[in-house]
């Protein structure tokens, strides 16, 4: 029986830990450097406290700043329990005092896990699902990048060139190698079709014949200098070197996820299932943990990612349903992205999603409820290590 609650308000650099009892009396507060030393110590302390009793730990972070606490309690086989900030964030306006201070948000996580029933164990995946969860956060940060880089640099030749702005999609190859060494209007007549036309073959450029006379068609409606044209072009051709660059890393860190991912045991599991490729499988197993083992049924799996909306109703109001407010975005992210690429190769899907058209669902929704419908096909696949085998006859009810 937990005699003893320790609660951890954690940070960057220090985390401040408060010890209470049953009675919810405080037995130590304490400030502890983020350091393998210190936070040993403080296990030791607290084991001292309790005296043979267990002690039960929660903390506000279940990963980042906490990832050093979080391995030394598994170390040593201590429970801990995480608590979101939210929950804190609210719970902090039904105690006394309007401060703010860690040993107070400490304490309130100490008491919460004392008083709570619902709170969930902090697991650890197993060493693949980690590495996958770094590489895709990776990826995610590497594609925001590139997305910010050709706005800026569409926005840069608005400011001098705003009939090549127009002329290309730059989130493709050639309008990049065209911007690497064609940035004004005079440069590309100067240059001529035939001419611009074999720069850009010799380039590995494909409709090399085709782009040059759009560049040049755009080079022909402007005879006016404009003021920010020197040095835009310079930016620009630095902003086309970073998109190139950016786009070189993303196609590594996507052949590293995907010779992880095919060491994992459910590779050929959920690449069996249509809408799931090699990033999108890699990360939906990333952010679940590698197994299923941290969700007791497939209804909590849902409840995660943010499938299963919320009831709100009130006196005579029901059946006011809602969108959750604390889910796994990612993991959201990736069910709706499989649910819509499945729509195209798997008659099951595009059956369920045209009756929830016909029942007048938006698209949003109906893609959200197909995602939901998929869920419990995918914990079955898990549960029982069984490929995605698609209904012999598709009708309303059965689909994917």
């Amino acid at each position: 029986m937990t005699g003893l609650w320790a609660g951890i308000d954690a940070g960057k650099r220090a985390h401040h830990c408060v010890v209470i009892d049953q009675t919810g009396t405080v037995l130590l507060s304490k400030r502890v450097e983020n350091d393998e030393k210190a936070l040993l110590e403080l296990i030791a302390t607290t084991a001292e406290i309790a005296a043979g009793e267990e002690v039960c730990w929660a903390t506000d972070l279940n990963a980042g700043g906490a990832a050093l606490l979080i391995e030394l309690l598994a170390a040593h086989a201590q429970r801990l329990l995480y608590i979101p900030g939210r929950i804190v964030h609210h719970a902090a306006a039904t105690y006394r005092g309007d401060g703010k201070t860690d040993a107070k948000d400490a304490r309130i996580i100490a008491d919460q896990a004392r008083m709570r029933t619902d709170l969930q164990p902090v697991r650890g995946g197993d060493q693949i699902s980690v590495d996958l969860q770094l590489l895709t956060a990776r990826r995610t940060d590497l594609m925001c990048d590139r997305v910010r880089a050709i706005n800026r640099l569409r926005a840069m030749l608005l400011e001098y060139f705003p009939a090549l702005e127009r002329a290309f999609d730059y989130s493709k190859k050639a309008p990049l190698i065209l911007l690497g060494g064609y940035q004004t209007p005079e440069s590309i007549r100067r240059s001529g079709l035939a001419r611009l036309t074999g720069w850009l073959r010799k380039r590995g450029c494909r409709n090399s014949a085709k782009m040059a006379e759009k560049a040049l068609d755009a080079a022909n409606s402007q005879h006016t200098v404009l003021p920010a044209q020197s040095m835009g072009a310079a930016l620009v051709v630095r902003l086309a070197e970073q998109i190139r660059a950016t786009d070189a890393e993303i196609a590594i860190v996507d052949a590293q996820i995907t010779d992880l991912f095919r060491q994992h045991d459910s590779a050929d599991v959920l690449l069996s299932m249509p809408g799931f490729g090699p990033v999108l499988a890699a990360t939906f197993l990333a952010n679940i943990g590698g197994n299923l083992d941290g969700f007791d049924s497939v209804d909590r799996l849902a409840s995660v990612a943010g499938l299963a909306p919320v009831p709100r109703d009130s006196g005579r109001i029901s059946g006011n349903l809602h969108r959750p407010r604390r889910f796994n975005r990612r993991l959201l992210r990736t069910c709706y992205l499989a649910a819509l690429s499945s729509l195209k190769n798997s008659p099951a899907s595009r059956t369920y999603y045209d009756r929830k058209r016909s029942e007048g669902k938006s698209h949003k929704q109906a893609l959200i409820a197909l995602a939901r419908r998929r869920i419990n096909v995918l914990w079955a696949m898990l549960r029982d290590h069984a490929v995605y085998r698609e209904p012999a006859t598709v009708s309303g009810v059965q689909a994917a």
